[in-house]
């Protein structure tokens, strides 16, 4: 176990927090529509820093990349354009399912996602293993978390007037489970995008870069990907909606803030988990990543309630929130102790 263990456990804790509590600024959005307020988050969340920070910690970041082959460069830029499909998906499911379910259902899929596809592709045997069993006993008792989840946004529909404002397009609850149920499937692009950056990384440390910020000449490639889709799809609601002019009204600033803040608090978790995985050592990766989910769903859902996402509603359908918690954590717990075995 590394010597700074606990110390990187606390930084993972705290950065996963933090990654649960991104929304919370838009809820404060009054004069931007969705579009708005999401189109800047992502550029500044997926293109300013990203892109400061490989510039400002990988020396020579141009020529790392012209040093590499054409396919090194080529397959983080591609699962980072299909994950930022799921990013735009994650930002319309937030929206129509609040920021509670969103988040357990997104985080407790990918991370199921991103398990199960490396190990079909790449390890197919392990299925039989210590690890691949774990993966699939988490699997049950996942898809149980989920369920209730389902009910207890049902019963939050039935029970709450309907939701106004908030600039995104008007969605039952079940379409927004829908679109969070794929985004979590297709969110781990993300992990993929990373894992096959392997000649990216070695190229930064070869050029100067420490192994820790050799990370961010990846993060650039694949998370620049995926701010297209996001570009894309808020450009077509601006014009549709006619809402480009509110970037220039009065307010501006204290909005631009916000969809800022929102960006902050999202790379930091990243980057804060990157920190603590190092930290952590050989158990990063497995532990870590469990109590960095954990902590993601915990602090997401509090913030949820604390919100008003679930006001007006009954104890009993508090208490099946509750109880979906405690299964997506259980699941993502069990997921996460397969990485102990190797």
């Amino acid at each position: 176990m590394s010597n700074h263990f606990w110390a990187g456990m606390a930084v993972i804790f705290i950065s996963g927090a933090l990654n649960g509590s991104f929304p919370l600024p838009m809820k404060y959005a009054r004069q931007w529509k969705w579009e708005n307020t999401w189109l800047v988050f992502a550029t500044a969340a997926l293109v300013i820093i990203p892109w400061l920070l490989a510039a400002g910690f990988v020396p020579h970041l141009w020529d790392v990349y012209r040093g590499g082959t054409g396919r090194a460069v080529l397959v983080p830029l591609v699962f980072g354009f299909l994950w930022g499909i799921a990013q735009v998906t994650f930002g319309l499911g937030i929206t129509a399912v609040g920021m509670a379910l969103a988040f357990a259902v997104v985080a407790g899929l990918s991370c199921l996602s991103g398990s199960l596809i490396p190990l079909l592709v790449l390890n197919p045997g392990d299925l039989l293993r210590p690890r691949g069993m774990l993966l699939l006993i988490s699997m049950p008792i996942l898809f149980a978390g989920l369920a209730l989840y389902g009910l207890a946004g049902r019963r939050r529909e039935k029970e709450q007037p309907p939701a106004g404002g908030g600039g995104a397009v008007a969605m039952s609850f079940m379409t927004g489970l829908a679109i969070c149920i794929f985004t979590g499937i297709f969110g781990s692009n993300l992990n993929l995008g990373f894992a096959f950056s392997g000649p990216v990384l070695a190229r930064a440390v070869q050029m100067g870069a420490k192994p820790a910020t050799s990370t961010y000449a990846s993060w650039a490639l694949v998370l620049g990907a995926g701010f297209i889709p996001n570009l894309i799809y808020c450009s077509r609601l601006l014009f549709r909606n006619h809402t480009w002019s509110l970037f220039f009204q009065p307010g501006w600033v204290k909005e631009t803030g916000l969809a800022i803040a929102m960006g902050l608090l999202w790379l930091s978790g990243m980057v804060g988990y990157g920190i603590g995985a190092t930290l952590v050592g050989s158990y990063g990766t497995s532990l870590g990543f469990a109590l960095f989910i954990a902590a993601m769903i915990l602090s997401s859902n509090l913030l949820g309630v604390l919100s008003g996402e679930w006001k007006a509603t009954s104890q009993r359908t508090r208490r099946v929130l509750t109880g979906a918690v405690v299964v997506t954590l259980l699941s993502v717990l069990v997921l996460n102790l397969g990485g102990l075995f190797h």
